[in-house]
Order: C-alpha cells, then sequence, then structure tokens
C-alpha cells in the first residue's frame, strides 16, 4: 500500500471512532431524556438523604457564562427537599457565593466538596465541616436569595441558571441547628433531545462516512496477476500455519544501549498508535466482507500484515526481545530487517469461521499468550517481560546474548504473532500448540 491509502486509511479509521462514539453519546442523550424525565419535563436523580449536625448544608456552584446550553437555550435547576422533622420546616434557597458567605460567617455549617456514589450510594457526600459559635438568622428572611422556598411537608425551588459563582444553602426553615432532610435535584434543558438526535445523526453519518473511505482503500487496483496469494508446499509444508516468522541473530553494538531503548523507540509508539486504529477499523470491514464474501480484501490484508511486520519489528528491537540494535524502518514493507513477518494472501475464507475463530476458537491461546506477554496474573507480569530483563542484564554485563534465551523469546513471539493472524481472520489454520517453526 502506498503512503497515501495508509493515512486515508487511518483517517477513514478515526472518522468511523468518531462516529461510532457520537452516536453513543446521542443515544446516551436520547435515554436518558425519554427515560427519566418526569411529566413536568425535569430530569430528576432519586432522593438523597442529607444528615449533619449543622445549622445549613451548603453546595458551591460555579457556572461560566460561555457553556453550550447559553447558546442552546437557558437550563432550568429544580431542587425539592423535605424534613425529616415536619414541624420545623425545610428552606431551600440559591444566592451568590460572597452573600452566602458573609450570611453564614461565625456559625457552624456543612460544604458538600464531594460526591461518591461507589461508597455509599445512601449518602453519598463528602463535606467539610465550618466550625462557628453563633446561630444564623431565620433564612426566609433574608431579601438576597435568587430563589427560595420555605415550609413544611415537600418544598421545590426552581432557578434558571446564570453565570456566576452561586451556593445552594438546605437549612431548617427556623434557622435551627441539626438538618435530618432528603433532597433530589432536577434539571429541565428543552433543547436536550433535539441535540440528542443531531449527535446521532452526526455520528451516523460520520460512520457511513468512514466506512466508505475505509471501502475505497480496500479497492484493490488493477494490477497483474500475481503467483504469491498461496504458500507452496516446499515453502510452508503441508499443513503448516501460514506465517513466515523471522528472527535472525541482529548486530549488538552497545551493552547499555537496551537501557535507553524505551526513549528512542517513542517516534515508532506514536506512529503505532494511528496505525492501529486503522488496524481496528480494517479489521471490524474485514470481518462483513469475510462473512458475506468469503474473501478479505486484499488492500486491507496487505496493511494489516504491514502494522504486524512493523510491531514484530519494534518488539525486536525494544523490550519484548532486546535481540538486535539495529533500529527499525518506518515502512509496512517486507525486507531489509533482522526481523520480518509474511502471511501467504489466503484465497477464500470459512464465513462461519469468522464468527467465532476470533474469540470463542481462541481461547486457549489467549491464555497461553497471556501469560507468555503479561496481564495473567495480580500485577500485570509475564514471562516475556521477565526473560528480557534477563537477557537485558546478560547483555549489560557481558556484552552477549544468549542465544538459547534469544531461541526461547522468538519462540514466545512466534506464538503470540500466530494467535494474533489466525484472530485477525487472515487464515483459517488453528494456530499450533508449539514455539518452533
Amino acid at each position: 500500500m502506498s503512503a497515501g491509502r495508509v493515512v486515508l486509511l487511518v483517517v477513514g479509521a478515526l472518522v468511523v471512532f468518531i462516529g461510532i462514539g457520537l452516536m453513543i453519546g446521542g443515544g446516551a442523550i436520547l435515554f436518558v431524556d425519554r427515560t427519566y424525565t418526569d411529566e413536568t419535563g425535569f430530569l430528576t436523580v432519586d432522593p438523597i438523604a442529607l444528615r449533619r449536625d449543622a445549622f445549613a448544608i451548603t453546595a458551591p456552584a460555579t457556572i461560566e457564562g460561555d457553556w453550550l446550553w447559553w447558546w442552546r437555550g437557558p437550563a432550568t435547576i429544580r431542587v425539592t427537599a423535605r424534613s425529616a422533622g415536619t414541624d420545623r420546616g425545610i428552606f431551600i434557597g440559591i444566592a451568590a457565593a460572597d452573600t452566602v458567605a458573609e450570611y453564614l460567617a461565625g456559625t457552624s455549617y456543612a460544604e458538600i466538596n464531594a460526591l461518591r456514589f461507589d461508597e455509599n450510594p445512601d449518602r453519598p457526600f463528602e463535606y467539610t465541616d465550618r466550625v462557628g459559635t453563633s446561630a444564623p438568622a431565620e433564612p426566609a428572611s433574608q431579601p438576597f436569595w435568587k430563589a427560595s422556598a420555605a415550609g413544611t411537608g415537600t418544598q421545590s425551588m426552581a432557578w434558571d441558571l446564570d453565570p456566576g459563582d452561586w451556593v445552594l444553602v438546605i437549612m431548617n426553615a427556623d434557622g435551627s441547628r441539626v438538618i435530618d432532610a432528603a433532597g433530589s435535584v432536577g434539571v429541565k434543558a428543552p433543547w436536550l433531545f433535539n441535540d440528542g438526535l443531531t449527535v446521532l445523526a452526526i455520528g451516523l453519518a460520520g460512520l457511513a462516512l468512514g466506512i466508505a473511505i475505509v471501502l475505497l482503500v480496500a479497492r484493490r487496483t488493477r494490477q497483474a496477476p500475481t503467483t504469491e496469494t498461496a504458500p507452496s508446499p516446499a515453502r510452508t509444508g503441508e499443513g503448516s500455519f501460514p506465517l513466515v516468522f523471522r528472527a535472525l541473530a541482529g548486530e549488538l553494538f552497545f551493552s547499555a544501549l537496551w537501557l535507553v531503548k524505551w526513549l528512542l523507540l517513542l517516534p515508532h509508539y506514536v506512529v503505532l498508535a494511528f496505525l492501529y486504529v486503522g488496524f481496528a477499523a480494517s479489521w471490524f470491514v474485514c470481518l462483513f466482507a469475510v462473512l458475506f464474501t468469503g474473501r478479505y480484501p486484499r488492500n486491507l490484508f496487505d496493511y494489516n500484515v504491514g502494522v504486524l511486520r512493523w510491531t514484530w519489528r519494534v518488539s525486536y528491537y525494544g523490550y519484548p526481545a532486546l535481540a538486535t540494535d539495529r533500529y527499525p524502518p518506518f515502512t509496512l514493507r517486507s525486507g531489509g530487517y533482522p526481523a520480518d513477518i509474511e502471511v501467504p494472501y489466503p484465497e477464500r475464507l470459512a464465513p462461519g469461521l469468522a464468527l467465532v475463530k476470533w474469540w470463542l476458537l481462541a481461547i486457549p491461546h489467549y491464555v497461553i499468550v497471556s501469560f507468555f506477554q503479561g496481564g495473567a496474573g495480580r500485577y500485570g507480569g509475564g514471562l516475556l517481560p521477565i526473560l528480557s530483563l534477563f537477557a537485558g542484564a546478560t547483555l549489560l554485563f557481558t556484552g552477549k546474548y544468549p542465544e538459547s534465551l534469544r531461541l526461547l523469546i522468538v519462540g514466545m513471539n512466534r506464538w503470540t504473532y500466530r494467535v494474533l493472524v489466525y484472530a485477525t481472520l487472515m487464515t483459517d489454520v488453528y494456530p499450533p500448540f508449539r514455539l518452533e517453526d
């Protein structure tokens, strides 16, 4: 594949994933709006217990003036609360932060500073207690509230959002100490449903555009027939796995170079991150192509093999092997490096296997590969990182790389790439349970 096709594939894949993300976001907005909106149009959370030995419970809120809803239209906040002590009643009010601070100065009140439903769903708030010695004046008599409600039974206060620094205050209606109440918050955004539809539609359009770009890349240009579409029996052996996995003993120039290879490989890691975005989208398209046609799109096949080849070269130079000091090239093409991969192109694939081989049939191999590469244990350690560390230490102190250790590391990586080739639908041949070629 040309560099232009590779870039186009990565761009198409990014558009696909952005489209999927927008579809999920738009669908979530529609689901929340349709599921949790009450008859008055408010999205309301369930009541939460508010208990504190204090004169007031406060919740600060800073609302920026350039938020999206100021362009889309106003939103309304509704706070509902009910006191457990029905004779005292409940007060709910919202006012400017500096005014509330002056009103509650010298009194004991609790300020909500965090919300943690995962620790205690019944009492999820974390408080900062402000200690004072005086009692506040009765809250309903104060003139500075932007919006308020007071009385016995369930009280509800509605407020149209305004930019600024605000504080929500909940108190007993008579201003007495010890608050024992339950409260809930709701929001009304009339534009929410339409915005959800818009985001969903943009996501669908992005998904369609991204898939169209990937399919455009997958179209194979006209070229002369090639005889390299299948492995010859003499090359791979009857019944062997269709993967040519090269790992030649590479040049080792500096015994301590492996200590800084993580830094030298940063450019490769950045490029591979983008290439694997295209790899994931390509696999998704190829899954349906194999399922409905029994064929793997040739351009996408070459791209995916190239990404695996690039990954193996970086791994051979880097910490999964440390077996060469030749810097890996920035190319998907084969040849010219001690580590290489070739996968013969399959003319036909079994459509039915495409549904199960990448997850169900490959599970035994996934278990084994997890012990090789890491992630099987509690701390994510694996055999390959440990063996690579031993190889690096030996290289550092002796200047030599043990050949038997290199062959073992190469064998584990070979096993891993066989599983990758099978899981990415490039062959129907089941990977063998062995390290050898």
